[in-house]
């Protein structure tokens, strides 16, 4: 038993002083010439130390702080703070939590004052979203003792819940950011929950005050899918409203609908006996509520009244607005305020319309990815060299697991694209298809490695070829955080994008809490240039339909399901504009109801 006991050797330059040795070295003793070479390594070691001046201190290796932990019996007196999305994210989700049972509640939409606390509390050398999501926090917080509350109750009564991460991003040391201005600001203790891509909520499950289990999920994604599709129509909708303000009306008035839906839905209740006993078999449970995701249309019928509400804005689609598709790192192209120079409303001001990017694509990216992962190291596990040739055995076990895991990812896949499409066709599928990951990889990896992680990858560079090609777009935009390393790396391949498609008009704009008036003049030229793109291609669809203007804005005037947000636009090769799809479209039914132009094509030109 001697021979395995772990011994610690404190020696001098003689071996004979133990009470001058600054550090200890533990170690295994198997046999007593491998203590001897331990002890003379040991010597020789501190004899140089001292030779050359040096002064070996015992290392403290930082530990992370001990945090209380949020457990289940906190619940009904802890309230579950949330922020980093639009808006209308966050209000669905608000209406999940509470739907199950939470006490919970968006952070407001961070602006310029929470940037500059974000900065005073926090490190130096931190990306934009850093600083701003960091201070929103300390903000509400501040907030909440100005109100009357003691910090002691803060600390006692909220916890915040956020995404973590890692790889070559600062979104891997948010977490770190989080504690250390809250511990600046005077909020030391105040609970942070991190929920990881690759991982899950640092808690203990049992006894978790928020319980990840598969209604959590479903709720969450109900609210992601749904929050980007009333998105989306909101954004096609407002550039063409007849009367300013009605779409803001409008959509405030669903997003109240559909939260009390969300809040409202009832969850699986075993409250019979014989239920209780099914509810017992293993998988049970985790059956009945995928099954009644797949199958319910609890969320449609609502969906559906709220498309009947947009459907009563009246709007003018023979307005020429250049379509701007917005990019870039994942925080900066979807937050709506100081964040990114509040650019959307500057875009829609200046008269383009916005095509958003929905949260939808960044989750079937990350699937699309771990597949790739893995698929990557097939044939070899973790930690594990891959098999012989001859073991057969095992090569057949890794292919079976590699093949499940494929499995399962494939129909996560299936599944959340089924249940956004199933939203977007209750609006008629109005909304934006979701692009295809492999279609993204495929036109993104000639340029940027698709294994290269990090941010959104490869997906930057195939956004922007991808909308462009499609003719869904006149430019795109690119909104960044200052200094964001896989953002900098597009950024230099896309150059080399934009010189092989030379109609191409694409602007990266990094954004920080001060640069609005540079931003939003470099912006307007780009948008000049696109503006210019639309006018001239609305000309030529014009002059194509032989009619005049006046006379196709007359025939609309006369066709009340022309002026509705609903009538699906045809969409034709090379045509971009919504208006000129829409003359095109309107010039048709004319031509099919024998109507002709008052003035003649030839006669047109000459004039």
């Amino acid at each position: 038993m001697e021979n395995t006991e772990t011994k610690t050797l404190h020696a001098t330059g003689n071996g004979t002083d133990t009470n001058s040795n600054p550090i200890g070295i533990s170690f295994k003793k198997p046999d007593d010439k491998e203590a001897e070479i331990q002890k003379l390594i040991l010597q020789e070691r501190l004899r140089l130390e001292q030779e050359y001046g040096v002064n070996a201190e015992k290392i403290d290796h930082f530990k992370r702080p001990f945090e209380k932990a949020f457990t289940k019996n906190q619940r009904a007196d802890t309230t579950i703070l949330f922020g980093g999305l639009t808006w209308k994210h966050e209000k669905l989700i608000k209406g999940v939590l509470q739907g199950l049972g939470y006490n919970a509640t968006e952070i407001p939409t961070p602006s310029k004052k929470a940037f500059q606390l974000g900065k005073e509390y926090g490190n130096n050398g931190q990306c934009n979203p850093t600083y701003f999501t960091v201070g929103n926090l300390v903000e509400y917080l501040q907030n909440l003792e100005a109100a009357g509350m003691t910090k002691q109750d803060i600390i006692d009564k909220y916890v915040f819940f956020t995404a973590g991460a890692c790889g070559p991003c600062r979104f891997g040391m948010y977490e770190a950011e989080y504690r250390l201005a809250l511990r600046n600001s005077g909020f030391d203790g105040f609970r942070v929950l991190i929920f990881q891509q690759t991982g899950g909520l640092e808690q203990e499950e049992m006894e978790a005050g928020l319980e990840m289990n598969l209604d959590f999920f479903l709720g969450i994604i109900n609210a992601m899918n749904v929050g980007d599709i009333i998105n989306d129509v909101a954004y096609q909708i407002r550039p063409y409203e007849v009367n300013p303000g009605e779409t803001d009306k409008v959509l405030a008035e669903c997003m109240d609908l559909m939260f009390e839906r969300m809040k409202s839905k009832k969850y699986f209740n075993f409250n019979s006996k014989i239920e209780g006993l099914v509810n017992k078999i293993p998988g049970t449970n985790y059956v009945k509520r995928f099954v009644e995701q797949m199958m319910s249309d609890y969320y449609i019928e609502t969906v559906q009244q709220i498309r009947t509400k947009f459907n009563s804005i009246k709007i003018d689609r023979t307005k020429v607005k250049p379509i701007c598709k917005v990019t870039g790192e994942f925080w900066a192209q979807t937050t709506e305020g100081d964040g990114n120079f509040n650019m959307f409303p500057f875009l829609e001001r200046e008269g383009a319309q916005v095509l958003v990017e929905p949260i939808a694509t960044w989750i079937l990216y990350m699937l699309h990815q771990a597949k790739n992962m893995y698929h990557d190291r097939k044939g070899i596990k973790e930690n594990e060299e891959a098999p012989k040739a001859h073991q057969v055995l095992k090569r057949f076990k890794n292919y079976k697991d590699y093949k499940k895991i494929i499995t399962v990812l494939t129909i996560a896949e299936k599944v959340f694209e089924r249940e956004y499409n199933r939203i977007r066709e209750a609006f008629e599928d109005m909304p934006h298809e979701l692009a295809s990951q492999l279609e993204m990889q495929r036109l993104g990896h000639p340029f940027y490695n698709s294994r290269v992680e990090g941010g959104e990858g490869h997906l930057e560079i195939a956004k922007n070829i991808y909308y462009v090609n499609k003719d869904m777009c006149h430019m795109v935009l690119s909104l960044k955080p200052f200094g964001c390393m896989p953002s900098t790396q597009s950024d230099g391949v896309q150059s080399a994008v934009t010189s092989m498609f030379k109609d191409m008009i694409f602007i990266p704009i990094e954004t920080s809490g001060e640069g609005d008036i540079n931003a939003h003049s470099r912006v307007q030229m780009a948008l000049g240039e696109a503006k210019a793109k639309a006018k001239a291609e609305f000309r030529k669809c014009l002059d194509e339909t032989g009619f005049s203007l006046e006379e196709i804005k007359a025939y609309v005037d006369s066709h009340e399901e022309l002026q509705k947000p609903f009538y699906k636009v045809g969409h034709r090769k090379g045509v971009v504009g919504v208006a000129s799809n829409f003359i095109l479209d309107a010039a048709g039914k004319m031509k099919k109801e024998g109507i002709k132009p008052s003035v003649k094509l030839e006669e047109k030109e000459a004039a």
